[in-house]
């Protein structure tokens, strides 16, 4: 922060658990592997970040993922640490607040396994798959958004339409 003169944007992108295991076989250290990169560290770092962000007036935005909003059972730990990531993203807001905002990004399908694409880009009502470059996006627009906080744009090409899912309060 003294190098580059202070922190404006905070863009909490860990993740781990990300790995299609049965219920039965989920352990504990998948667990907490899981929520220890994913909430815990997105609440800890925000904290450290907090006051240099209060000086700037700065941004948090937290890289949710849909799984937060969907139940995918195959993948119980990265979706329950991504949806206590996207509460982070509401109770942040308000605990930071009015000096920071706090906003989420919930990516769909984007980086997909090769020879997936064609039937992950059938999921979307766009008929693609995103690209890191449409997340980069939804990041810079919410780092401009000046009277948005506590907030989660979804970015998956329409896939949470399709499959008619639940979207972010």
């Amino acid at each position: 922060m003294r190098e580059l003169g202070g922190l404006e944007l905070l863009v909490n992108a860990a993740g781990e658990g990300f790995a299609p295991k049965p219920f039965d076989e989920l352990a504990e250290p998948d667990w907490d592997a899981a929520f220890g990169a994913t909430a815990k560290g997105s609440f800890f770092v925000t904290q450290a970040a907090a006051p240099a962000l209060r000086e700037a007036r700065g941004c948090v935005v937290m890289i949710e993922d849909v799984a937060a909003y969907q139940p995918w059972p195959s993948f119980a730990a990265h979706s329950a640490a991504k949806a206590a990531q996207a509460m982070l993203t509401r109770v942040l807001a308000r605990a930071l607040a009015p000096e920071v905002r706090v906003c989420g990004v919930a990516p769909g399908p984007v980086a997909v396994e090769p020879g997936q694409e064609e039937r992950r880009a059938a999921e979307t009502l766009l008929g693609r798959v995103g690209s890191p470059d449409d997340i980069a996006d939804a990041v810079a627009y919410l780092a401009g958004a000046g009277f948005v906080t506590g907030a989660t744009l979804v970015v998956d090409g329409g896939r949470s339409l399709k499959s008619g899912a639940a979207f972010p309060p």
